[in-house]
C-alpha cells in the first residue's frame, strides 16, 4: 500500500470481485421476483420495508467486499474491523428483516423447487433450519466464529491466504445470520422461547465483543505482527490502528447488542404487551378450569 494514501482515498478505491458482485445480483433477483408474487396474497406480512431491508442486506454485503473497507484491510486494521463489523452487525439484520425464507423459495424456478422438494418432503432442511437458529446454538457458533477468529494466530493464518481469509468471513456472516434469527425472528419463523431470554442472550455477546475490543486496546503491544509489515497509510502506526480498531469495535458493538436489548425490554413491558399476555394467560386458564369440570 502507497504510504503516501489521501484521505480520498478511503472512499474511491474500490476493487469489484464480479463473481461475488453477481452472485449478490442474482440472490436479489431471487427475492424481488419473489417478494412482488407473495406479496399479491400477503401484503400485510411484506410490505415495501422488507423488500429495502433486504436488498439494503446485499448492499451491505457488496460494500463489504467490494469498497475499500476490503481494499485498505491488509494494511489497516481498522477499516479490517469495520469490513467485519458490516458482515457481523449490519447485511445479517437487514437480510432477516427482510424475512426471506418464502420469498426465495417463491422466487426460484419451479425446476429447482422439484429438484429441493425431497429435503422439505423429508424435512430435513426445516429440521435443520431450526437446529441452526436456536439460540444456544446460534449464540455459541456465532461466540466461536468471533472468539476464535481474532486469536492472533488464527487472524494472521487468515489474513496470509485469500481461500481462507474469504472462509473467515463467511463464517462471520453465517454464524451471525444464526445469532439475529431469534432476535427479529422473521415469518414465519415461531419460537416458543420467552422474549425475556433475549436479554442474556444479547449482553453475553456484548461481552465477548467487550473482551476481544478492550483486548485490541489495552494489549499495549501489536497483535497482529502482519501490520507493522507493511507500510503504513498516513503514517499511522500500527499499534495506534490496533487502538481505533479496537475503540470502534467496542462502541459500535456494545451499541449493536444494546439497543435491541433495552428495545425489546421496552416492549415487553409495555401496556399493550402486558394486557396481551394476561389475556392469553386468562384465556389458556379458562380452558384448562373447562377441561377438568368436563372431565
Amino acid at each position: 500500500m502507497n504510504p503516501t494514501t489521501t484521505i480520498a482515498d478511503l472512499f474511491t478505491q474500490w476493487d469489484i470481485p464480479w463473481v461475488v458482485t453477481s452472485e449478490l445480483a442474482l440472490v436479489a433477483a431471487i427475492y424481488v421476483r419473489g417478494w412482488e408474487q407473495i406479496r399479491r396474497t400477503r401484503p400485510a406480512q411484506f410490505p415495501a420495508w422488507r423488500l429495502a431491508c433486504f436488498l439494503g442486506g446485499i448492499f451491505a454485503l457488496f460494500v463489504a467486499v467490494a469498497s475499500p473497507l476490503d481494499t485498505f484491510s491488509e494494511s489497516l486494521l481498522f477499516m479490517h474491523m469495520a469490513q467485519h463489523f458490516v458482515l457481523i452487525s449490519i447485511a445479517p439484520p437487514l437480510l432477516i428483516f427482510g424475512a426471506p425464507v418464502v420469498p426465495m423459495l417463491r422466487g426460484l424456478p419451479r425446476w429447482l423447487i422439484r429438484v429441493l422438494r425431497p429435503l422439505f418432503v423429508t424435512r430435513a432442511l426445516p429440521a435443520a433450519g431450526r437446529f441452526l437458529t436456536r439460540p444456544r446454538v446460534a449464540w455459541l457458533a456465532m461466540a466461536a466464529a468471533y472468539i476464535g477468529w481474532h486469536v492472533p494466530r488464527a487472524y494472521e493464518f487468515a489474513l496470509a491466504s485469500e481461500n481462507w481469509h474469504n472462509f473467515e468471513h463467511a463464517c462471520f456472516f453465517f454464524t451471525n445470520l444464526m445469532f439475529w434469527w431469534p432476535v427479529i425472528r422473521p415469518w414465519p419463523f415461531r419460537s416458543s422461547q420467552s422474549r425475556w431470554m433475549l436479554i442474556p442472550y444479547l449482553l453475553l455477546a456484548d461481552i465477548v465483543n467487550t473482551v476481544i475490543s478492550a483486548a485490541l486496546c489495552f494489549a499495549g503491544q501489536l497483535l497482529y505482527p502482519s501490520y507493522a509489515a507493511v507500510a503504513r497509510p498516513f503514517g499511522l502506526s500500527a499499534l495506534n490502528d490496533q487502538i481505533g480498531a479496537g475503540a470502534f469495535m467496542w462502541v459500535c458493538g456494545t451499541m449493536v447488542y444494546l439497543i435491541p436489548a433495552v428495545v425489546i425490554v421496552a416492549r415487553l413491558l409495555s401496556p399493550a404487551t402486558v394486557g396481551t399476555r394476561s389475556r392469553e394467560s386468562f384465556e389458556v386458564e379458562k380452558d384448562r378450569r373447562l377441561a377438568r369440570i368436563s372431565n
